[in-house]
């Protein structure tokens, strides 16, 4: 997949610098990337065979987890054409006061 939007992740990371646990969340948000970038998905179920726990919403838009469940990231798959775009990355707080479908 092409991948879009990372700056949405770095800016994020970047603003909690030096907060606890945030290297092992850059650490798993760059395993994610690596992944991601790998992969051919062309249906919900191509992401949900790499990413059991990943949630398919409405708006072509999926939640994975990143750091067990303390930080969410939103993206928007467009299958047809190999793109994902990161659409939002952040805690789980911050993660419930958004719209996940359309953001």
């Amino acid at each position: 997949m092409i991948v879009i939007g990372t700056e949405v992740v770095e800016n994020c990371l970047a603003h909690r610098a030096g907060h606890k646990g945030i290297k092992a969340a850059r650490s798993q948000y760059e395993a994610w990337l690596h992944i991601v970038g790998r992969a051919q998905w062309r249906t919900p179920e191509d992401v949900k065979a790499s990413y059991p726990k990943a949630s398919i919403l409405k708006g072509s838009r999926v939640v994975f987890n990143i750091k067990g469940n303390d930080y969410r990231l939103i993206a928007r798959v467009q299958y047809q054409v190999g793109v994902i775009a990161i659409r939002f990355f952040g805690t789980h707080a911050e993660y419930d006061e958004v719209d996940a479908e359309t953001v």
